[in-house]
């Protein structure tokens, strides 16, 4: 396992909920945001990997609020703040804002798609769009040891996950969103029921069970994630061009939806990259 981040001290991060969209921060604007936060990854142990995708963390300095956009992606997180009780993130229908403010850090374990109803032991619909306490979840009762870090919340989760694995309807979850995430021709729900050998119905089901989510919403963010790749990538955007190839009506539709979902036009949203 990767070192992830050192510890550090005061601050507050104050939760934002689902808001509309916010002015945009200067500090946002030609990746100046990269000079006042620190990100790092790490990759599971392997008797881990089948629930936890990646660790995460995000070390921040502002002498002033500061408010974070982050965009949805279909994983519960469970997060670790130093002196905090954990959370568990149940997936976001739309993005959310954070107010940071001062120096401190997060520590995060991003789950697969599909696989956190075996932690929940329930739908995991019933944790769309709430933050709970991870008391609130039977098996993640407790906590990490300190300092916190990836390899103190892996050694808790360890003691943590059920021992018999996720389950095959979980299996089944994540490879279907797995398949919209690398198939981008994967436009339609009805097209999605049909690579997967199951009905729209019984598709609709596992998804509301396992991932949170409908398949219609996970469709529409991996396509428009494509969006932001390419604004990241710093290509050229053609954007009529872009919403026919993402199977969107016109421009005017892709610009509806990535705004009902990131909070802002993906012209405003350029702004955030270097030499937009």
């Amino acid at each position: 396992m990767t070192t992830v981040l050192p510890s550090c001290c005061r601050s507050r991060l104050r939760g934002g909920g689902h808001t509309g969209a916010v002015d945009r921060d200067p500090r946002e604007l030609d990746g100046a945001w990269t000079r006042h936060q620190r990100h790092a990854f790490a990759v599971p142990a392997p008797d881990l990997a089948p629930f936890v995708a990646a660790y995460w963390a995000v070390e921040w300095d502002y002498a002033t609020p500061y408010r974070q956009k982050i965009v949805p992606y279909p994983q519960v997180q469970v997060t670790v703040r130093p002196g905090r009780a954990p959370e568990v993130h149940g997936v976001s229908s739309r993005h959310v804002v954070r107010v940071l403010e001062g120096r401190d850090r997060v520590v995060g374990a991003a789950f697969r798609p599909g696989v956190f109803r075996a932690v929940l032991g329930g739908p995991v619909s019933a944790v769309t769009d709430r933050v709970l306490p991870a008391s609130a979840v039977a098996a993640l009762a407790g906590g990490p040891d300190e300092p916190v870090d990836a390899a103190s919340v892996e050694r808790w989760l360890r003691g943590a996950l059920p021992a018999s694995g996720p389950g095959p309807a979980a299996a089944e979850a994540e490879a279907a969103v797995a398949l919209v995430a690398a198939d981008r021709d994967l436009t339609r729900v009805d097209r999605l029921a049909a690579a997967t050998g199951v009905g729209v119905r019984t598709l609709q089901r596992l998804f509301a069970e396992h991932v949170g989510v409908g398949p219609k919403w996970v469709i529409r963010r991996y396509r428009l994630h494509e969006v932001t790749e390419r604004l990241a990538a710093g290509d050229a955007v053609d954007w009529a061009g872009l919403a026919a190839d993402l199977g969107f009506a016109d421009q005017a539709h892709l610009s509806r939806d990535f705004a009902a979902l990131f909070g802002e036009p993906p012209t405003t949203w350029a702004r955030r990259y270097p030499g937009r």
